[in-house]
C-alpha cells in the first residue's frame, strides 16, 4: 500500500509543479532568473568587497603587552635591584589614512566591477532563456508539421496504390514515398532529441520546465557608443580597479606612524623608593627600501593599468563584431523566410490550378498531394528561420545595456 500511496503523491506533485509551470508568464520567468546560482554568488562576491571596503578604512587592533622587567635570577626579589618593575604596555599602529582609503576604494571598485559582471551575465541568461523559449516553440511547430506530413504520406501511398490496382506503373513512387517516410521518421528522432536537450537548458536556467510562450523579440539599434555594451562597462570598471591599485601602491611612500605607552609598577627597597615610571615612545616608517618594494609596487600597478586599458579596446572591438554577426544572422534568417514566403505563395497558387484541374475531371490527385507535402516542409524550415530570428535578435540584444 505505500508504493502506490508514494507513487500518487509523487505524481501529484509533478502535477503541482506543472500546473505552477504552465501558469507562469514570461515576467515570472524573468524574475525567477534572478534567483540563478550564478547571480546569487556575483551579488554575495559584491558584499563581501563592500564590507573588504569598510574593513580597510579601520584601525588595526591594539597590542597590550605585561610583563616582567630585569627581574634578578640568582637572587628573586622586586624591591632589591632598582631597575625590576612589573610593566603594563599598550602599542597602537596608525597605517596611512592614504594607503587605507586607496584599499576602501579598491574594494568598492571591485564590487562595482563584480555588479557590472552580474549585470552581464543577467543579459545572457535572458537571451539565452528567450532563444530557448523559441527554440521550443520551434520544435513544437516543426513536430506537429511532421505529423500532418506524416498523414499526407499516408493519403499519397493510398493514390498510389489505387494508380497502381489500376495498371499504372506507380510502384517506382511506392518506394520514393517510403524513402520519404523514413527520412521523416528521422527527423522526428532529432526533434524529440532537440527538445529533451532544450528542456534540460531550461531546468538548468529556472529549475522547471516552463510552458510559456515565447515573448516577441524586437532588435534594439546600437547607438555606436562603446559604453553602450556590457562587456565594455566591465573592462571600464577593470581600469576603475586597476587606478585604485596604484593609489595603493603610491601610499606605499607615505609614513605609517605607532604609538606605544607602558606602564612599570616598582616595589621600595632598601636604599630606594619604589616610585613608578611611564615610558613612552612615537614610531614611523622611513621607505628606506623604496627602490626595492615601493617602486616594484607601482610599476606593477601601472602595468596592469595598461593591462586593463588594452582589455577595454579589445572588449569594445569584439562585443562590435558580435553585434554585426548576430545583425547579419539576423539579416540573412529574415531574407530566407522571406523567400520561403514566396515559394510557398507559388505552390499554393500551383495548387489551386491543379485542383481546378482535378475537379474537371482530368489529371490526378497525387500532384496537389505532392505540393502539400512541400508547404509543409517549407512551413517548417520557416519555423526554423523564425527561430533563428529570434535566436539572434536576442543574442545581439544580450550584448547591450537596456536599463
Amino acid at each position: 500500500m505505500f508504493r502506490p500511496r508514494l507513487l500518487l503523491a509523487c505524481a501529484g506533485i509533478s502535477s503541482a509543479l506543472i500546473a505552477a509551470a504552465d501558469a507562469q508568464s514570461f515576467p515570472d520567468l524573468e524574475s525567477a532568473l534572478h534567483d540563478h546560482p550564478s547571480l546569487q554568488a556575483m551579488a554575495w562576491q559584491a558584499e563581501a568587497n563592500r564590507e573588504r571596503a569598510n574593513a580597510a578604512t579601520a584601525l588595526p587592533d591594539p597590542v597590550i603587552s605585561a610583563g616582567i622587567n630585569n627581574f634578578p635570577i640568582f637572587d628573586p626579589s622586586f624591591s632589591d635591584f632598582l631597575p625590576t618593575s612589573k610593566s603594563v604596555g599598550i602599542q597602537q599602529k596608525f597605517p596611512s589614512l592614504a594607503g587605507r582609503n586607496a584599499r576602501a576604494g579598491e574594494a568598492l571598485a571591485r564590487a562595482s566591477e563584480i555588479r557590472e559582471m552580474r549585470a552581464q551575465r543577467y543579459a545572457a541568461l535572458r537571451g539565452d532563456l528567450i532563444a530557448l523559449l523559441h527554440e521550443k516553440q520551434r520544435t513544437r511547430i516543426q513536430r506537429d508539421l511532421a505529423e500532418e506530413r506524416t498523414e499526407k504520406y499516408d493519403a499519397l501511398t493510398r493514390v498510389a496504390e489505387r494508380e497502381l490496382d489500376a495498371g499504372r506503373p506507380a510502384l517506382f513512387r511506392l518506394a520514393e514515398i517510403e524513402g520519404e517516410r523514413a527520412e521523416l521518421d528521422r527527423t522526428l528522432v532529432e526533434l524529440n532529441g532537440q527538445a529533451e536537450q532544450i528542456d534540460a537548458r531550461l531546468v538548468e536556467l529556472l529549475g522547471t520546465v516552463p510552458d510559456t510562450p515565447p515573448p516577441p523579440v524586437m532588435p534594439i539599434d546600437w547607438s555606436g557608443d562603446a559604453m553602450a555594451f556590457h562587456a565594455v562597462r566591465v573592462a571600464d570598471a577593470g581600469i576603475a580597479v586597476r587606478d585604485r591599485g596604484i593609489d595603493d601602491a603610491k601610499a606605499g611612500w607615505k609614513p605609517e606612524w605607532g604609538v606605544q605607552l607602558t606602564y612599570q609598577q616598582r616595589e621600595s627597597g632598601a636604599n630606594y623608593t619604589g616610585d613608578d615610571w611611564v615610558s613612552g615612545m612615537v614610531s614611523v616608517t622611513v621607505p628606506f627600501w623604496a627602490s626595492k618594494n615601493q617602486a616594484p609596487r607601482l610599476r606593477a600597478a601601472k602595468a596592469e593599468r595598461a593591462a586593463a586599458r588594452a582589455n577595454f579596446s579589445a572588449a569594445a572591438r569584439t562585443a562590435a563584431a558580435q553585434y554585426s554577426t548576430y545583425r547579419s544572422m539576423r539579416l540573412t534568417a529574415e531574407q530566407s523566410a522571406a523567400v520561403l514566403s514566396r515559394k510557398i505563395v507559388a505552390i499554393e497558387d500551383e495548387i489551386t490550378s491543379r485542383t481546378t484541374i482535378y475537379e474537371s475531371g482530368v489529371g490526378d490527385y497525387a500532384p496537389i498531394i505532392d505540393g502539400e507535402l512541400a508547404i509543409l516542409k517549407l512551413r517548417s524550415e520557416m519555423a526554423g528561420e523564425q527561430a533563428r530570428i529570434a535566436t539572434a535578435t536576442a543574442r545581439m540584444n544580450a550584448l547591450l545595456v537596456t536599463q
